[in-house]
């Protein structure tokens, strides 16, 4: 789920609570009342909130340090950190000399798309490319391997008959031997060259256009970054050399948890989740779970602090009901009365609001926001590590960290704060020479263009 903003609720329904409060002298005096003890009983609340998501420079350095250190554990020894510092093998980069035609397969949990690139070397680069997405049959789901990948060979067969493309993520087994098998069953004159996440694909897709990048961050519904590193920074290859030198590694970052500023909230959702104790930092920072800490600090004061008046509104209670989405739009507000607030809470989440309310409403949305980002922008600062271990590699020339993901695209507040972070962290002079670029589709492009260079052009990372 990217994050996209929601319509806001149509006149009728915001009449319905708000003419109640505003037909009269006495009406709009007892709100005036409730407001102030709304206010009153909830600040307290708010204040322990932004105390307990506080991100001064302090903690961003701490949780920027003990990230680098994870990192230099789990390039020693597989299992050495949280961080699992997985090896794509992927030693060479595009180059801009591709030419051809290449297909990429995006395989997700219950649908996939396919992409054809067309690519005309460094005069023309991508010429054409062409996508679709196919549904997968719930009967599949639980259907073998061959049955799966028999569906997706046909459909990308179809595909390319009619002029389409294909992307890649991820299945079960070897994915590359089970769709291999299953397009020579079908007869179809295909080979996968490269297997590769989305992550290390958006960092390939925006090598292709620039030079510069070295790390690419994923931030939507989940949360995962990879960048270039020295072969000989990786104690756990044992003397494996490619030509160039370098590899991309995959963090799988979303595991990191040391020095994270976390809440009752977080602690209370972490211990719902399907995996307590796990994917902390991916709980803390990506789309997924943004809404939902901000749901359950809402809810605390609306039964504690009677934020929404006496009683509380039943949705309010359902986990999840509040998503990412709703607080980057209520967070675009800029009415005088914060009607989009109100327009949201009330058809979201079943809340009958106030301005007073409204207001405080923002604040933990902002609160929750703004911590998710600057820890973000803090996991960015691996380009720290980097520049250890391989002096001037980064801070003394234009560096490009390379960014996908609805989550950073569709909220400038988190994307406002991410920046910020990291110009913090890295001072003025160095945060001046990292460049933080959207890569939209950037893993879908850069599959294809990781088929290319690992099929038949020479290596250059």
């Amino acid at each position: 789920m990217s994050v996209t903003a929601i319509a806001t609720a149509t006149s009728s329904a915001i009449g319905s609570f708000r003419t109640r409060r505003s037909t009269n002298g006495v009406s709009r005096f007892k709100m005036s009342i409730r407001s102030s003890f709304v206010s009153m009983a909830a600040a307290p609340m708010l204040t322990k909130l932004q105390q307990d998501c506080a991100t001064p420079l302090p903690v961003l350095r701490n949780v920027a340090s003990s990230m680098s250190d994870d990192i230099r554990a789990g390039l020693a020894v597989d299992g050495g950190s949280d961080l699992k510092m997985i090896l794509s093998y992927v030693d060479s980069l595009p180059t801009g000399d591709e030419k051809g035609l290449f297909y990429a397969l995006d395989l997700g949990g219950t649908n996939f798309r396919v992409l054809r690139v067309e690519l005309g070397g460094k005069d023309k680069r991508v010429i054409a490319i062409e996508s679709d997405q196919v549904s997968i049959p719930q009967e599949l789901m639980s259907a073998t391997s061959e049955e799966l990948f028999d569906f997706i060979a046909s459909a990308l067969a179809n595909f390319a008959n009619k002029g389409g493309t294909f992307l890649e993520k991820k299945a079960g087994k070897d994915v590359v031997a089970c769709l291999n098998e299953a397009m020579d069953r079908k007869g179809i004159d295909m080979r996968v060259s490269a297997l590769v996440n989305d992550t290390v694909a958006t960092l390939a897709g925006a090598r292709y256009w620039d030079d510069d990048v070295m790390v690419a961050v994923i931030l939507g519904t989940g949360t995962n970054a990879c960048y270039v590193e020295r072969m000989d920074c990786i104690p756990k290859l044992q003397g494996e050399f490619s030509p160039s030198g370098r590899t991309i590694v995959n963090l799988e970052w979303g595991a990191f948890s040391k020095g994270l500023p976390l809440t009752v909230f977080d602690r209370d959702m972490d211990a719902a989740s399907i995996n307590p104790g796990e994917q902390i930092f991916e709980k803390t920072i990506s789309g997924m779970y943004l809404g939902e800490i901000a749901r359950r600090a809402l809810l605390h004061m609306a039964e504690e602090g009677s934020l929404f008046g006496k009683s509380v509104p039943e949705k309010l209670s359902m986990p999840f009901v509040l998503g990412t989405p709703d607080l980057s739009t209520m967070q675009q507000d800029g009415t005088e009365d914060l009607h989009t607030v109100g327009s949201v809470l009330y058809n979201v989440a079943g809340v009958e609001s106030d301005l007073s309310s409204r207001k405080i409403v923002l604040e933990v949305c902002d609160t929750i926001v703004k911590r998710a980002a600057r820890l973000a922008g803090a996991g960015i600062v691996i380009l720290q590590k980097i520049e250890e271990d391989t002096e001037d590699a980064i801070f003394g020339k234009r560096t490009v960290v390379a960014m996908d993901g609805g989550l950073y695209e569709r909220y400038p507040q988190y994307r406002r704060y991410l920046k910020k972070a990291v110009a913090e962290l890295l001072g003025p002079e160095t945060s001046q020479n990292i460049v933080i670029e959207h890569s939209k589709d950037g893993s879908g492009i850069g599959a294809a263009l990781l088929a290319a260079t690992n099929s038949k052009y020479g290596r250059n990372l």
